[in-house]
C-alpha cells in the first residue's frame, strides 16, 4: 500500500468517465465510489444508453458528485440543416447537464465541455471557422444561462486543428468567452492540450483573473505518440507535463473544484475498469495532490 493509498484517496478528483471507455454507466459509477473517489465526469453517450431520467437516479444513488458533462459543440459547420440540427443537439446536452448536475452529491457543477470542431469538408478558412464557433455559442447563450449551465470551451492541441478543434490555446479560447458572462461560458483547461503553449501560464492567470476557469482535467503527455494521436493520453506523471507549474498556477486563481482525470488509451481501457480508477487515484496522489491546496 502506498502512502496515498494509506491516507485515502485525494477527495478533489474526479474520473472523467472516458478514462474507463468500455465500462457502462452503472459500472462506472460503482468502481468509482468504490474506489473512494467522490467525484465523476459522464459523457453523453453512455448516460443516453439507459436515457436521462435513469441516468439521473443512478447518479444520486451513488453518491457522487458531478462534474462536467462531454461533449457539446461541433459548432464549425456552415449555415444550414446540419448546423441547425448540431446546435439543437447542443441544446439537448445543456438540459442533461443541468439534470444531472442536479441529481449529483452536494458540490457537483453543471458544465458542459465544448469541442469546437474542424475544419469542414474542404475548407481552409481557419479564421472563419473560429467565427463560426463564436457564432454558435451566442446561439445558445441563453439556453445555458436559463438551465444554469457553464459552457467550457476546450482547447484542443493544434494536431486536432483541422479535424476536431479550431480553438488551439487557452488564449483563443478566452478570447471567444469574453463575449459573455463568466458564469455562462467559461474554459476546460486540460493538461494534455496546453502544456505545450509558451503563455500558458499567463493564460491561466488570464482565465482566473476573468472567473473563466469551468473545469480543470489532468493527464500526461508521453512519446512516441501512437497512430492514433487522439489515444495519446496517459497517467499522470507517466509522461513529460510539468503539473507542478501547472497546478500551482491553476490553484493560484482560487480554482476550489474537483479535478478530473480523463485519459484516452486502448491499453488503459482493454484493462478491468476497478483496476484503471485504481491506478488513476495512486498517480492523481503523487503527480498531482503535493501540489493542491
Amino acid at each position: 500500500m502506498t502512502l496515498r493509498e494509506a491516507q485515502g484517496t485525494d477527495r478533489r478528483l474526479s474520473i472523467n468517465q472516458a478514462t474507463i471507455k468500455y465500462a457502462d454507466l452503472a459500472t462506472a459509477l460503482r468502481v468509482t465510489a468504490e474506489a473512494g473517489v467522490q467525484a465523476i465526469g459522464l459523457w453523453r453517450e453512455p448516460v443516453n444508453e439507459v436515457g436521462l431520467d435513469v441516468a439521473a437516479r443512478m447518479l444520486a444513488d451513488s453518491g457522487l458528485r458531478f462534474t462536467t458533462h462531454c461533449r457539446g459543440g461541433f459548432f464549425t459547420l456552415p449555415d444550414g440543416p446540419e448546423r441547425l440540427a448540431a446546435l439543437d443537439d447542443n441544446r439537448r446536452a445543456i438540459e442533461e447537464t443541468a439534470t444531472l448536475a442536479a441529481a449529483g452529491a452536494d458540490g457537483s457543477t453543471a458544465v458542459l465541455v465544448l469541442v469546437a470542431g474542424g475544419l469542414p469538408a474542404g475548407s481552409r478558412d481557419l479564421i472563419g471557422a473560429r467565427e463560426r464557433v463564436r457564432d454558435a455559442i451566442g446561439a445558445l447563450a441563453d439556453d445555458a444561462r436559463g438551465a444554469g449551465v457553464t459552457l467550457a470551451i476546450e482547447p484542443l492541441h493544434p494536431m486536432y486543428a483541422s479535424d476536431r478543434a479550431v480553438v488551439s490555446t487557452l488564449g483563443q479560447a478566452l478570447d471567444i468567452a469574453a463575449d459573455f458572462a463568466p458564469e455562462v461560458v467559461g474554459a476546460a483547461v486540460d493538461t494534455f492540450h496546453i502544456w505545450w503553449d509558451p503563455q500558458v501560464l499567463d493564460q491561466i492567470a488570464r482565465a482566473g483573473r476573468e472567473g473563466r476557469i469551468a473545469t480543470y482535467q489532468v493527464c500526461d503527455w508521453k512519446t512516441p505518440l501512437p497512430a492514433d494521436v487522439l489515444l495519446g493520453r496517459h497517467y499522470p506523471g507517466d509522461g513529460v507535463i510539468d503539473f507542478a507549474s501547472l497546478t500551482q498556477a491553476v490553484m493560484a486563481t482560487g480554482y476550489d473544484r474537483d479535478i478530473e482525470v480523463e485519459i484516452f488509451n486502448a491499453d488503459i481501457w482493454a484493462q478491468d475498469p476497478a483496476e484503471v480508477v485504481r491506478r488513476t487515484a495512486e498517480t492523481f496522489g503523487s503527480a498531482v495532490s503535493p501540489h493542491l491546496r
